[in-house]
């Protein structure tokens, strides 16, 4: 027995360089913050946002479905949820026809949000067939059969091959001529469709797969005659946003097709390979505008692909969530987009911090006055948790879009007592050893090999029940279980790396040692009937 308490001495020999690895952390951590030079950020309920409803595009005579409705609602939850845990809201709305989405994003960055989980994503991998100028005066097609245009590149003028024309006579038959796959129905509506109008480019149309597009690029330089779809969205996999370090073009998207997308992908490529341009370029398609048409120079079986088109970081990582999380079932219509006054208000902020104060001082009070000397660890515990969790909350704020309600108010006021619990489990368990006649000092190392068993216990029932609630709820409740999660991670970390080693640190005071009576450790605090209280 003496063996195993020297070596757990031996082991918490010196409390006090912990201690400063602590304070050295929590200085790093306050100076990132300021850096940082940000606050805290408060979700919707607390200081307002912006809100939007979608409206559901139904043609004429259809209907929508509470099935559709709640898959989208789902699928754009999911969206939001990619950006961070940002105490955001997505409800469905009416019934019937007059169903609608209903979303509202805390602080004034609603607008990029609205924009990315409102897209309909609908991924297509198309043929180009022919290309011309965003303008309205560009066909696909010559007006006789003597001349044959050169479909240029998007931003360049068609320039028509000049052959020798042939005198005309009565007899002449003037026969337009069309690239391979194209109409003249569709050569109709390529040279009337104008790209440099801001409504052709909006994208959102829920075009037929199987049929022939005629669509706009995203900046209107160019317009474009598809071919039918021959990859779709369901058919990949995962996507990603990555930096092209090797062509140097800015950021990029990287596809992983299934395996029935590696198959379609790898015979498309592997037909129109052989063709002559523009009719080997692949177009790739989202939501009725083309992002990109490489051109395919050699067969792709692997299964990966990536979308290039000079994207920022933002714009990449927005179109890979968009992908990564599906197509909405619908099409939406974007109502009007309002700002949303805190529903509960600076009062309601007042009262839950005040709840939080005047808990935390009945806390301290209690230790103080149950456990005299010891209550300075209690203080001190509590005091370097609050700190860390104030910090966390603003760099997560700044990494993760992290943003406090009045339920992460509530987490955080719960996390309180979580601390408390952790140093009561540990006084009672040394102050246990000291009743059985062990020394401070070497009740402070056998206390606590057998108190940590029990703390680590108790947080982890805590961090599980956390976790469900955060992966099985939506709305507020994310945001209580996050907070909850992360403040007993905190008090985990501050009773291994503060709470022992102070406790440590005050066992080789003579206060304590000695047994003094405001100490926490005399023998009318411990319990102890001594020979004299007999006499």
């Amino acid at each position: 027995m003496s063996a195993n308490i020297s070596k757990s001495i031996k082991s918490q020999a010196k409390p006090g360089r912990t201690i400063a690895i602590l304070a050295l952390i929590l200085i790093a951590f306050s100076a990132l913050a300021f850096i940082q030079g940000d606050k805290v950020k408060l979700g919707l309920d607390l200081r307002g946002g912006t809100s939007v409803t979608l409206q559901p595009r139904v043609a004429k005579g259809g209907s929508v479905s509470s099935a559709a409705i709640s898959q989208a609602v789902a699928i754009i939850r999911q969206r939001v949820n990619s950006l961070g845990v940002a105490e955001s809201q997505v409800t469905a709305q009416g019934t019937g026809n007059n169903q609608q989405i209903v979303i509202s994003v805390p602080g004034d960055t609603g607008t990029r949000i609205v924009d990315l989980v409102g897209q309909t994503a609908e991924l297509r991998f198309r043929q180009v067939y022919a290309v011309g100028a965003g303008s309205s005066k560009t066909t696909a097609t010559s007006t006789t059969s003597t001349s044959t245009v050169v479909v240029p590149k998007p931003g360049t003028k068609a320039t028509p091959t000049p052959t020798p024309t042939p005198t005309p006579t009565k007899a002449a038959v003037l026969t337009p001529t069309f690239p391979s796959g194209v109409t003249a129905a569709l050569n109709n509506t390529f040279g009337a469709l104008d790209c440099t109008k801001a409504k052709n480019r909006q994208g959102g149309n829920i075009d037929d797969p199987s049929a022939s597009l005629v669509a706009c690029n995203r900046d209107g330089t160019g317009k474009y005659i598809l071919g039918p779809a021959e990859v779709v969205g369901t058919d990949v996999a995962t996507a990603s946003a990555q930096l092209d370090q090797t062509n140097g073009n800015g950021w990029m998207v990287l596809l992983n097709f299934n395996g029935s997308g590696t198959t379609k992908f790898g015979k498309v490529t592997s037909r129109v390979t052989k063709l002559a341009s523009p009719q080997n370029q692949l177009a790739v398609v989202l939501d009725g505008l083309v992002y990109t048409s490489p051109q395919i120079n050699q067969a792709i079986t692997g299964g990966n692909a990536q979308i290039t088109g000079n994207f920022t970081q933002t714009q990449s990582s927005d179109l890979a969530n968009v992908l990564k999380y599906g197509a909405l079932p619908l099409a939406f219509d974007r109502g009007n987009v309002q700002q949303v006054s805190p529903t509960l208000g600076s009062n309601q902020l007042h009262d839950g911090l005040l709840a939080g104060l005047i808990g935390l001082i009945l806390v301290i009070l209690y230790s103080v006055f149950y456990y005299r000397g010891l209550g300075i660890v209690s203080v001190g515990s509590l005091s370097v948790a609050g700190g860390i969790t104030y910090l966390l909350f603003i760099l997560l704020g700044k990494w993760i879009g992290f943003s406090l309600s009045l339920a992460g108010i509530a987490g955080a006021i719960v996390s309180i007592g979580i601390t408390a619990d952790s140093f009561i489990v540990y006084f009672e368990r040394l102050r246990d050893e000291v009743r059985d006649g062990r020394s401070l000092r070497t009740a402070v190392d056998t206390g606590w090999s057998r108190a940590k068993r029990t703390i680590v216990v108790a947080d982890s029932v805590s961090l599980i029940a956390s976790a469900l609630l955060y992966f099985f709820a939506v709305g507020d409740v994310r945001g209580f279980a996050f907070t909850l999660g992360l403040t007993t991670f905190v008090d985990l970390f501050v009773v291994f790396f503060f709470t022992k080693p102070l406790v440590s640190l005050l066992s080789r005071r003579h206060f304590y040692a000695s047994g003094h009576r405001l100490s926490g450790f005399s023998a009318k605090s411990l319990g102890v009937v001594t020979g004299k209280d007999v006499a």
